[in-house]
């Protein structure tokens, strides 16, 4: 049991990270497409669509950086050493979409325009600065016994601000294909209408990040373009290449559900290929999880905590969702 704990945890943080990333994605591609939207009555649509979930969906993000330095310490001091300054701006950006909440519905109509503005950057530059720290995990991190020995800068590379970008495209789809099954009218029919174009952008962002990434490293390139692992891991880009169809098909036929559902699923299968190539480095490519690991006693306490919190956290968020069900109106509800 012991032994396998470094597996468990791993296993946790990177569940906890996933729906990090799907659930606080959608509502932060919300604010993406905020100041696109045709009238302000869809504005106010789009935010009342995710005011009930919003601050729940975060607790996930504590979850994974907390259960990463519980469990992995070495980890979470060299990737925070190496990524302080992202992580930073995120969590800066993070507290401007708070703020935007709680003042919006309050203020009159001429300061409305500063929560607008602070919903919107605040969720682009959040978007835009953890698209950054996924590049510069996956192109490596400088490391020299036990320390991270790179420069405060070496996140800022080429690659880094194309995940970037590609992260505020995949959040804006999410965004849009929530939009079209949580409204109704105007605000549908524009996300309908939206959700093709960005679909375009989110095949060439894919297309550009799996050309380039097996380049940035050998154990990459080995792991996804050498056989027969290439045979193996074909079912991956095979089944996203069906849900890209799938997807244009349910826009076409007006399906309210199937987009998102679909989204989600592209998500899992670009999620999985990532774990799959990372494996089994925690910084890669020079510590695994393994390596990483606290002491297994600590560890054995800490899971001791989480087969309670876990349940509890996965059920009030099942059943938000369920009692916010439906469609959103434009009136005031926050």
């Amino acid at each position: 049991m012991l032994k396998h704990l470094p597996l468990i945890w791993g296993g946790l943080i990177v569940f906890a990270i996933f729906l990090y990333v799907l659930l606080d994605g959608f509502d932060i591609g919300i604010g993406i497409l905020f100041p696109f939207a045709p009238e302000d009555t869809c504005r106010s649509k789009m935010m009342n669509s995710i005011a009930p979930f919003w601050d729940g969906n975060e607790t996930w993000l504590i979850l994974g950086g907390g259960g990463l330095l519980a469990a992995f310490p070495l980890a979470y001091a060299i990737l925070a050493s190496a990524l302080y300054l992202p992580i930073i701006f995120m969590l800066v950006a993070l507290i401007f979409r708070g703020l935007a909440f709680e003042f919006r519905f309050k203020a009159s109509l001429k300061s409305r325009a500063i929560w607008d503005y602070s919903f919107h950057f605040g969720s682009l530059f959040a978007a835009f600065c953890q698209g950054i720290i996924l590049g510069a995990i996956i192109q490596g991190i400088s490391v020299e016994g036990r320390s991270f020995s790179g420069g405060a800068f070496d996140w800022l590379t080429a690659f880094s601000l194309m995940t970037g970008l590609a992260m505020i495209v995949g959040y804006s789809l999410l965004g849009c294909t929530w939009l079209i099954l949580k409204t109704d009218g105007i605000t549908q029919a524009w996300a309908r209408k939206t959700t093709l174009y960005i679909l375009a952008y989110f095949i060439f962002f894919m297309a550009v990040v799996s050309l380039w990434t097996p380049y940035l490293n050998f154990h990459l390139y080995e792991r996804w373009y050498t056989w027969p692992n290439i045979l193996y891991l074909s079912p991956i880009p095979l089944a996203l290449g069906i849900c890209f169809i799938a997807f244009i098909r349910s826009i076409k036929n007006n399906s309210e559900r199937m987009p998102f559902f679909l989204t989600i699923l592209m998500f899992m299968l670009n999620f999985a290929g990532l774990v799959v190539g990372l494996w089994p480095w925690i910084v890669p490519y020079q510590i695994s999880f393994a390596k990483a690991a606290a002491a297994p006693e600590s560890q054995l306490f800490l899971i001791s905590g989480a087969i309670f919190i876990l349940p509890i956290i996965l059920g009030y968020t099942a059943y938000s969702y369920y009692v916010f069900r439906g469609k959103v109106s434009h009136e005031q509800m926050y």
